[in-house]
């Protein structure tokens, strides 16, 4: 099997640019990158972020970029979202019975497990009760591989700033629980929210963060309040899953420098003698 991560897309109104960067330019982008590269993948998932000041007609304009994309896409909700206004301009996608945009779908041999951490006037993450107890019954019932996808990091990464918005430790912790009770058939986790490329293993299972396609982050593990960013390259993620194997590749998908060519032949790389 084979996928997409991409994550904060931070888009806007129209128009309106991010510490002059056009989100609607680099999305467009990535997609035109994917649909040239990666027309076999077999779903898009974009872990939230969605929009930057979660207004409706930035919705309107995601909802225009992704209709009639060859690959489907999956959405997500992040910090930066509003719950209300992406149904308000969704409204057939799925909801759990709490209203969250929580939902999983069959995607070959896998189950793919989105989860919503949005949580209002907040740009920390938020996992409740009702939404553990949602995670929990579909986790349960599904004796196939399962794939998590979260905005959030759920748990501290070793940067005090990014971690101060992380999801929040009341929730972290059961949710760690849960994932622990259930490593067995839990394959990965993704998520963004950081900006930066982060790998690891959570609870026993491992997970991978993407940057984002707009601005990124830099790592700061001191104590700093402040978060640390950097004019440094955007990148999706291409996902290789087989039965015991994961490979993650990040793609710096706005490059259009040359490429150097090499051949893989032992003298290839053999030490040339120079000429007089």
């Amino acid at each position: 099997m084979k996928f997409i991560h991409m994550s904060d897309i931070h888009l806007t109104v129209p128009g309106e640019i991010i510490d002059g960067l056009d989100p609607h330019k680099r999305f467009r982008q990535a997609l035109d990158h994917i649909e040239t590269h990666h027309s076999d993948a077999e779903r898009i998932i974009i872990t939230g972020d969605l929009t930057h000041w979660g207004e409706c007609e930035a919705y309107e304009a995601l909802n225009k970029a992704i209709e009639g994309f060859p690959i489907p896409v999956r959405l997500l909700l992040g910090n930066h979202d509003d719950r209300e206004a992406f149904i308000q301009m969704n409204p057939n996608h799925p909801l759990d019975t709490n209203g969250f945009v929580n939902h999983g779908e069959q995607v070959d041999d896998m189950t793919f497990i989105y989860c919503d951490t949005n949580e209002p006037e907040t740009h920390a993450g938020h996992f409740c009760e009702n939404r553990l107890a949602w995670l929990q019954g579909i986790l349960t019932s599904r004796a196939d591989d399962c794939v998590l996808f979260f905005h959030h990091n759920p748990r501290p990464l070793h940067q005090p700033a990014m971690d101060s918005i992380g999801l929040v430790p009341a929730h972290s912790s059961p949710l760690m629980v849960l994932i622990r009770q259930h490593r067995r058939h839990i394959r990965h986790m993704f998520f963004g929210h950081t900006h930066l490329t982060v790998s690891g293993i959570f609870a026993g299972v491992p997970f991978a963060c993407v940057r984002s396609t707009l601005h990124q982050g830099m790592p700061e593990f001191s104590k700093s309040e402040w978060l640390h960013g950097a004019n440094l390259a955007p990148h999706y993620s291409v996902v290789f899953m087989e039965p015991d194997n994961t490979v993650i590749h990040q793609i710096p998908f706005t490059y259009d420098g040359p490429i150097k060519l090499s051949g893989t032949g032992w003298k290839d790389w053999a030490k040339q003698e120079s000429v007089a």
